[in-house]
């Protein structure tokens, strides 16, 4: 391994102190000079055909500058991560209720909105399709004429059968899990310019510049080349900026009217308009022997991806992948269904589709255990994977495999050493208190069949310091404090001389998108080539400047040195002289291609994966057994980043993914009724606060490096967040008997299951 001098040490966010200030300007932040404000009409149905539209009289408004229509879309009036099926303005027919009909630009936000109250719109109201299991019928409406299925996932594997007829013990359940809402703190929202050549630049929080690029392209009927995409710095994405939000309205209204625009979703339209976490219906059987070992699983999911397809396919396919957690299970029949409904639209959140089967599959591992008398802990180091295991769908666990390193790590905790005693000093007579375990895998990358890739660039800038250029977002999770870090290592320079450039197709080449855990492992990797075609160049021009063979050159610490002759050498500085003496530049590019599974699943993309990062998690609640609530006490998070490249940044996504599937297990659900959202704003939609926080949230890093990452890490930013959930509900069956098999546990769900079985 590479000697470090930055990576592996708490370095300061390099955003940290605009954030604290409150200088760090945001997109919403952002104005112009004569910027016209947007606002865009949506639908009064969840599902209606559009049989007119009539813009006049907001046309005739005063301060109006611009109404436009589906007429007015001069490319693809469509967008979509995986098919573009969702329109930008819709034409004949409305699918829920965030649609878009109609785009205002006008001189103020209070005259738009008073003009989308004069556009006239005549609907044919259809049959709602709210229900993802009546959805599949074929006697159901249909939201898209291709069917309500769009998309299938069926793997079996071994005998399932006979495993079930020679099991000690079978658990079958079916679990709910909910719509949670990503819940970012700067809503969608973006400006807008355009030049005299009419190119246009859009700064709109997102999680792939290139792919917003390329989208607004489609829309607009441009050349790329044309558009500029900026979407650092994000107030915050998990997935829910991964999609396109408001950068094709704000690109419409430049184009038309020449002048600077600039969008603000109202947080009871982003509630309504934006996506949210897929809502799952999961049946699950699964079979142990009397030793523990888990023999079979049988797995089916119908999950809800709403109006449209986003991201809903690979969701559910990687739902199916995890659907069997982190253990061998060597027989397994496993169906998914990714279903159309008027219900919103779901897509890409942190997890994607994990979080889901993870708390079925957990609860399943902690009833077997109860069923056999075993320790919780102990069946699951019985069954979890190890390196060269072969994993649910077949394929081989061959990259690194650190789930062993973080259940022994929780085991030594405080938490599970002292859970008797903690669990035998409740707040109150009335209150009961429980701990529980969960742990889980997640695949980092895009996975099998699909294009991942990165790009990276280092240039050494005049004044001796480098530019450092890798075009994943920071999207708050401090990927471009990780990038300077491993830059300054593989450059080796002070972390003081990295210029960092990030999410910008103006000023960076293609690394790909900042999701599924893979914006580090990829940015690092590319940085890596980076900086070894960067030393090259270094290395030939020290040789020169010194005086000796290149083969004598090594690269230290702010300088090219001689090997032969330690005294002759050259400062970064020096040579950043010299090339501005000679009219040139010093650039160094690196391109890197994910590594993938050898396995293949025929008709299948993005699974499995090859890569995963390992979590391992605990929970101490306190439930009040004549009120139903469940307050976490305490947590324990033990991830495996392989090489945490800054521990205190893998801590921060710790303990922020602990709150978030706190608040999942707990507490929020966006509520939909017939099409209709009534969960509209955080005042119903309930967030987990800084009062409702665990009093302590231990973090304890495991590390088992991944030799293929940069200096041996992979993804981390997703793990945390997973098994908490069922961690929760395993620690209120302990605390007082009842199993949870629908999420959020919220009071009266817990209450219910209480009374229900009388517990004192």
């Amino acid at each position: 391994m590479t000697k470090t001098k930055w990576v592996g040490t708490d370095v300061t966010r390099i955003d940290a102190k605009d954030k604290v200030c409150g200088t760090l300007e945001y997109m919403s932040d952002l104005s112009f000079p004569n910027m016209i404000y947007g606002a865009v009409l949506r639908s009064k149905y969840p599902h209606a055909l559009i049989k007119k539209i009539d813009t006049k009289r907001a046309k005739e408004l005063d301060g109006v500058v611009t109404v436009l229509t589906h007429e007015d879309v001069p490319g693809l009036n469509g967008f979509g991560i995986a098919i573009p099926d969702q329109p930008v303005l819709c034409r004949d027919k409305v699918r829920y209720m965030g649609d878009a009909i109609a785009l205002v630009g006008a001189e103020s936000k209070e005259i738009a909105e008073q003009a989308l109250e004069l556009i006239e719109v005549e609907y044919e109201p259809l049959p709602i399709v709210d229900d993802p299991e009546e959805a599949m019928l074929d006697t159901s409406p249909l939201v898209h004429e291709t069917g309500n299925i769009h998309n299938h996932v069926k793997i079996e594997r071994g005998d399932v059968e006979a495993a079930f007829n020679e099991a000690y013990v079978v658990v079958e359940n079916t679990y709910f899990t909910p719509r949670q809402m990503h819940a970012f703190l700067e809503p969608e929202s973006g400006v807008a310019t355009i030049d005299d050549d009419k190119n246009i630049t859009i700064w709109c929080g997102g999680q792939h510049p290139y792919r917003d690029q390329l989208q607004v392209a489609r829309a607009l009927g441009m050349n790329p080349r044309k558009i500029r995409i900026i979407n650092t710095p994000a107030g915050g994405a998990f997935g829910g900026k991964d999609e396109i939000t408001v950068q094709i309205y704000l690109a419409l209204l430049v184009l038309h009217t020449d002048r600077p625009a600039k969008i603000v979703l109202s947080r009871e339209e982003s509630v309504i308009a934006g996506m949210k976490r897929h809502p799952m219906k999961i049946y699950m059987k699964t079979a142990a022997a009397a030793d523990g070992t888990i023999l079979a699983n049988e797995v089916r999911v119908v999950s809800d991806t709403g109006a449209y397809a986003s991201l809903g396919g690979p969701v559910i396919g990687f739902a199916i992948e995890h659907s069997c957690g982190a253990y061998r299970v060597e027989n397994v029949r496993l169906e998914g269904f990714c279903v159309y409904t008027n219900n919103g639209v779901a897509g890409a959140f942190r997890g994607f589709g994990a979080n889901q089967v993870t708390f079925a599959v957990e609860t399943q591992v902690d009833m077997i255990a109860e069923k056999l008398g075993m320790d919780r802990l102990e069946i699951r180091k019985k069954n979890g994977l190890r390196k060269g295991d072969i994993a649910a769908l077949g394929h081989k666990m061959e990259a690194s495999v650190g789930l062993l390193r973080t259940l022994e790590a929780a085991e030594n905790s405080r938490l599970w050493q002292l859970r008797e005693e903690l669990k035998a000093k409740p707040g109150a007579p009335h209150k009961k208190r429980g701990i529980g375990i969960a742990c889980s895998f997640q695949g980092c990358g895009l996975g099998k069949g699909l294009p991942d890739y990165g790009a990276a660039t280092i240039e050494l800038l005049p004044n001796g310091q480098f530019a450092v250029g890798v075009s994943c977002p920071e999207i708050g999770q401090g990927n471009t404090t990780a990038f300077v870090q491993i830059a300054a290592d593989y450059i080796r320079c002070s972390i003081d001389d990295i210029v960092m450039l990030s999410g910008d197709t103006g000023h960076t080449l293609d690394s790909g998108t900042s999701t599924a855990s893979r914006s580090v492992y990829t940015g690092g990797n590319a940085l890596k080539l980076a900086a070894g075609n960067l030393h090259s160049t270094i290395s030939t021009l020290a040789a020169e400047i010194l005086s000796v063979p290149e083969s004598d050159i090594d690269i230290e610490y702010g300088s090219a040195v001689s090997k032969s002759c330690p005294e002759k050498t050259v400062s970064f500085k020096k040579i950043a002289e010299l090339m501005v003496e000679r009219g040139k530049t010093i650039k160094g590019e690196g391109y890197f291609i994910w590594p993938v599974s050898e396995t293949e699943l025929e008709g299948y993309v993005g699974i499995p994966h090859l890569l995963y990062s390992y979590i391992t998690q605990i929970a101490l609640v306190e439930v009040n057994t004549l009120t139903g609530e469940t307050e976490v006490l305490e947590a324990v998070s033990v991830p495996d980043p392989g090489k945490a490249i800054n521990p205190q940044g893998v801590e921060g996504q710790s303990e922020g993914g602990v709150v978030m599937g706190m608040g999942y297990a707990l507490t929020e659900d966006t509520i939909i009724e017939e099409g209709i959202t009534l969960t509209r704003n955080f005042s119903t939609y309930i967030l987990p606060t800084s009062l409702d926080m665990p009093c302590e949230i231990e973090t304890i890093i495991a590390e088992e490096l991944e030799p293929s990452g940069p200096f041996g890490a992979k993804g981390i930013g997703e793990a945390v967040c997973v098994p908490i959930s069922p961690a929760i509900t395993n620690a209120i069956h302990d605390a007082c008997g009842v199993w949870m098999k629908q999420i959020p546990a919220t009071p009266e769900r817990v209450y219910t299951a209480l009374k229900s079985k009388e517990v004192p």
